[in-house]
């Protein structure tokens, strides 16, 4: 019989399988008493106020999107107004921005370097940039 351990990193749990001193098969005594395992740490996308943010994706979703390829843009602290005519889906490289979409007062979401973003086609909103932006982008 083996013992299972759980683990939480980043909203994901990683179960491991321990070996007991009865399968020693799989236990040698210089192993005995340590706990290695492995946490794998994966991204969820959250989404508030219609705007959808992964925070950190990984390098592998951000190459099956073909990210690296699409336009970039960019711009330094600032605050304007912004409407999307199509569906835009970015990712920041660089920089921290506040978007407070039109229609709900005074709440924001904010987005940062790392941050995998969709924002639907016909979304007014303002965005206050606190740190320079560099970002790709794709329309569809």
């Amino acid at each position: 019989m083996a013992c299972t351990a759980t683990a939480l990193a980043d909203h994901a749990i990683s179960r491991v399988r321990f070996p007991t001193r009865d399968s020693r098969s799989q236990w040698r005594r210089k192993d005995r008493g340590l706990l290695c395992f492995r946490i794998r740490a994966e991204t969820m996308a959250t989404e508030k106020l219609g705007i959808k943010v992964e925070r950190n994706p990984p390098e592998s979703k951000l190459a099956d999107l073909g990210v690296r390829q699409w336009p970039k843009w960019g711009c330094p602290p600032s605050k304007f107004p912004w409407t999307y005519s199509a569906k835009e889906t970015c990712y920041l490289l660089e920089g921290k921005v506040k978007v407070f979409p039109e229609g709900h007062a005074d709440e924001f979401v904010e987005i940062q370097a790392g941050d995998l973003v969709e924002f639907p086609k016909g979304m007014s909103c303002t965005w206050d940039v606190s740190e320079a932006v560099d970002k790709h982008y794709n329309f569809e």
